[in-house]
């Protein structure tokens, strides 16, 4: 571990991820990942062994004694600690997505080097404030304001759900410039707190009894606090188009921790159908059991579809402000197969799968955040149809295929699903069908991305059979979205509703 921590940023990548690997699949075995899993939070001695291993250097530039900040670096290391410890590999997420590449693309010069010396060196730790407890996803609505006096910021407010709270040494934290009127700008502000200083600390007034992702703490924090003019985020253009940049990176990086927990998945489900012996035959013969195996692997094949493609476009060198679509479709989808995986490894494993101590078991309540938080997937499907029926406005066309066959991040898979994408899309639709538009995109842009894949050399039989089953879901996301009623709840449903006065 000790060689690992001195030359984490010159040994070639190949052997730094291989190490990594062997190096946590060893610590979790000597320390039971099993019981670590289902304690508040992890003992120091465990968190300095796994930082002393540098897995946070992937995302510093190279300039400043990191590996550079590659995406394809990054994805490894989040998927190699997600097929040990999905929470583990969420604190990297955390860390590398809403915090180190943030600072390594906007921050200023003047208060990088140390920062990134304290990640190295002292297994510093950082995170992200955007919630608050009266806006959740509307960010815009933020009521955090900032104020100039003398070159120091005062930034005040309060701010939930940020993972790492208490834990991480530094934050990014986003508020609104307050001027003399009292009113707050629309436009967004990031700044840089550094917790060693006592001026820059912030109080955590609650922490949250988080069912799932207990490594992973959560709460209430009140800001009040005062940072250097040069502790702000440089935008290129405006604040909100920086939170979009940073926002749908961090998108783009889920398909790095989706991919390690749907590979853990499969192989576990995979090891126990063919060990388990049901009369005369082991579960892996079964028909039902051969179809959700097949799942399983095309989930594989399609989360390596999404890190290929998001290592190809969103380093931090490039613009992601606008690739909402794109972005939005990752995260969904990929969380979507993350929550349906541990489902079917519980049921493949029957009652022993039912148990927090289970991988499947603690896998259910540790995936299913990913679906709700950094936009919920509703939310997000519903964006992605947004720009989508913006755009074939904006071409002057209502037909779903004829559209996507010339949209640049759909026109390869739109061509398989010609038939079932010949669909016409005539005035506004309700907020379910937009949903399930969303979805049925969302899959055709993943398998785009995985024929890209398999155009340089991915594995021909996996990528047909993802092919298949994407289909299906599609052929079912159409028949639901072509059989909304509108049904609607009701305000009372108090009258002739106890079936127990008909007896």
């Amino acid at each position: 571990m000790n060689a690992l921590a001195l030359d984490a940023s010159v040994v070639s990548y190949p052997e730094f991820l291989s190490r990594f690997k062997s190096s946590l699949s060893s610590l979790f075995q000597k320390e039971n990942i099993d019981e670590l899993s289902l304690s508040r939070g992890l003992p120091p001695n465990v968190w300095k062994e796994i930082l002393n291993l540098k897995p946070l250097s992937v995302s510093i530039p190279k300039e400043f004694g990191g590996r550079g900040a590659k995406v394809k670096e990054c994805l490894g290391v989040l998927s190699a600690a997600a097929y040990e410890s999905l929470p583990l590999s969420l604190t990297f997420g955390i860390n590398i997505a809403l915090f180190l590449e943030p600072l390594a693309k906007y921050g200023n010069e003047i208060i990088k080097g140390d920062i990134f010396k304290h990640f190295l060196d002292f297994g510093a730790m950082g995170g992200l404030m955007i919630t608050e407890p009266d806006f959740g996803s509307d960010a815009l609505n933020m009521k955090t304001q900032n104020e100039l006096k003398d070159n120091t910021y005062h930034i005040k407010g309060t701010k939930h759900w940020q993972g790492l709270t208490g834990l991480a040494n530094y934050w990014l934290v986003t508020s609104r410039n307050i001027n003399a009127d009292g009113n707050l700008a629309r436009d967004v502000d990031f700044f840089v707190a550094d917790t060693h200083k006592p001026e820059q600390n912030i109080e955590v007034l609650e922490y949250y009894d988080n069912p799932g992702l207990y490594m992973i703490p959560y709460g209430l924090n009140k800001v009040d606090i005062k940072v250097p003019e040069y502790n702000k985020l440089i935008p290129e253009t405006t604040g909100l188009k920086m939170m979009l940049d940073i926002l749908h990176r961090s998108r783009f990086q889920f398909p790095g921790m989706g991919m390690g927990f749907l590979k853990r998945m499969m192989d576990e489900a995979m090891k126990h159908c063919k060990e388990r012996i049901v009369g005369t035959c082991n579960l892996f013969s079964l028909d039902q059991v051969q179809y959700q195996i097949a799942k399983l692997q095309s989930f594989f094949a399609l989360s390596s579809a999404m890190c290929a493609k998001s290592t190809s476009v969103s380093g931090i060198d490039k613009d992601v402000s606008a690739s909402g679509v794109h972005a939005n479709s990752m995260k969904a989808f990929v969380t979507d197969m993350m929550q349906e995986a541990a489902q079917m490894l519980v049921q493949l494993s029957g009652a022993k799968g039912y148990r927090t101590s289970h991988i499947g078991g603690r896998g259910i309540m540790d995936s299913r955040p990913f679906q709700i938080f950094e936009g919920s997937n509703e939310m997000l499907y519903t964006q992605i149809s947004e720009g989508i029926l913006k755009d074939m406005k904006k071409k002057k066309t209502d037909n779903l295929g004829a559209y996507l066959s010339i949209n640049e991040i759909t026109k390869e898979a739109a061509k398989l699903y010609a038939k079932e994408l010949d669909v016409t899309i005539n005035g506004p639709l309700s907020q379910r069908k937009m949903i399930d538009l969303g979805k049925i995109i969302s899959r055709v842009v993943t398998v785009n991305d995985l024929i890209e894949l398999n155009e340089a050399g991915f594995n021909q039989e996996l990528t047909d059979n993802s092919i298949e089953i994407v289909r299906q879901e599609i052929v079912t996301l159409f028949a639901s979205f072509q059989h909304h009623k509108a049904i609607s709840a009701l305000d009372d449903i108090s009258d002739k509703s106890d079936w127990m006065t008909f007896f």
